[in-house]
């Protein structure tokens, strides 16, 4: 492929009416994962905070699937080519030109090459690159073919934590400096959930009276397989929501996996839990964790990535893969009432420090200065 060209300008104002921003919303299909919840949470709020801005998305090629009160209020424009395909980068910069857009925002890695225009681009994790054995060779081709001469002209490189503007800044060649740090936030629905609540999504999901919560993907990082074969000597049922591949983990006898939850449970599937377990290897942020703490469910996290960032003291680190440690950190949530109650208060206070409303706020000035 060959190199980004320079930036064409573009214009402050469009013919008769506002500056138009797109936003990146083709990874908004099935199973809505933390890329895609950011999408749509800043979606739901930028609109407001610029009214003097033309707001629209792009979507993927059949359209946004049926979101409910998450679904955008304005128009959402289906590119041609699903996301990461083998056509997708002609398909992009056909949108975009079609589209007449002054700014894209890429909401992930994905970041259009043949297209000069003002771009924003938030990249979350450096996991294809710090992990390219789990990746193949076409994605780290993909990062130095693309993905590194387009942010070079890019007018805002965006990213969640402090570690992965580190690793992102590392691996791509540029200065750390040159790396914003938003952090996503937490919805308002995630809160401690009433007992009826909690009834309608044990009735609704097939719920164990007492169990303990995983969510992720099946990626190999995520260690959810792993964590599953510790199963059997976790003193509470384990329950994992891994998105429509859970079957491929592998999951023993015992464990439930969940493909999907309604929004409407999600809340409560947190909020019901005796700790939320996340053992993966990397995390670019770990969405589930604040999730978790804005529920009252106290979590316990791998000492890796971005976790101990997000997480601090309000949980319990534990070493990555250290089944005795893990075992054990678990077995004291059990055993000891007191600090199960701190750690719920200091995640509730924890998880209050983020805001979609903050992130959407500080991504709305990006914009401005983008756009100026």
């Amino acid at each position: 492929m060959r190199r980004a060209p320079p930036e064409a300008p573009a214009p402050s104002t469009r013919t008769g009416g506002r500056p138009r921003l797109l936003l990146d919303l083709r990874m908004v299909e099935g199973h809505l994962h933390g890329i895609a919840r950011y999408a749509l949470a800043l979606a739901a709020r930028i609109p407001a905070l610029l009214p003097e801005v033309d707001v629209q998305g792009l979507g993927p090629p059949g359209g946004l699937p049926d979101l409910g009160r998450l679904a955008p209020q304005f128009p959402v424009r289906p590119c041609p080519a699903r996301f990461l395909s083998p056509f997708e980068q002609p398909a992009l910069a056909a949108s975009l030109f079609s589209a007449r857009a002054d700014c894209f925002h890429a909401t992930s890695f994905s970041v259009p090459l043949l297209w000069p225009g003002r771009l924003v681009a938030t990249l979350h994790d450096a996991t294809h690159l710090v992990r390219r054995s789990d990746y193949g060779r076409a994605t780290a081709l993909y990062y130095r073919a693309v993905v590194r001469p387009r942010l070079r002209h890019a007018r805002a490189r965006l990213t969640v934590s402090a570690f992965a503007r580190t690793e992102l800044a590392r691996c791509l060649g540029f200065a750390e400096s040159t790396f914003q740090v938003v952090p996503p936030g937490v919805d308002a629905d995630f809160r401690p959930p009433s007992p009826e609540a909690l009834a309608r999504a044990r009735a609704a999901l097939g719920l164990p009276g007492r169990y303990l919560l995983a969510v992720g993907n099946p990626k190999p990082h995520k260690q959810l397989g792993w964590l599953a074969q510790l199963a059997p000597r976790l003193p509470a049922p384990l329950v994992v929501l891994a998105g429509p591949s859970v079957r491929t983990l592998g999951l023993p006898p015992g464990v439930l996996g969940l493909a999907d939850v309604e929004e409407r449970h999600l809340p409560a599937l947190y909020g019901g839990a005796e700790a939320l377990l996340l053992p993966s290897l990397h995390e670019g942020f770990g969405l589930p964790a604040l999730e978790a703490m804005a529920t009252g469910c106290p979590v316990v996290a791998a000492r890796a990535g971005a976790l101990p960032e997000v997480v601090g003291e309000a949980g319990l680190l534990v070493a990555p893969g250290a089944e005795a440690a893990w075992l054990e950190a678990v077995g004291r949530l059990q055993a000891e009432a007191g600090l199960r109650q701190t750690l719920v208060e200091r995640g509730l206070a924890r998880a209050r420090a983020y805001s979609w409303e903050a992130c959407a706020r500080a991504t709305a000035d990006v914009y401005r200065r983008a756009l100026g």
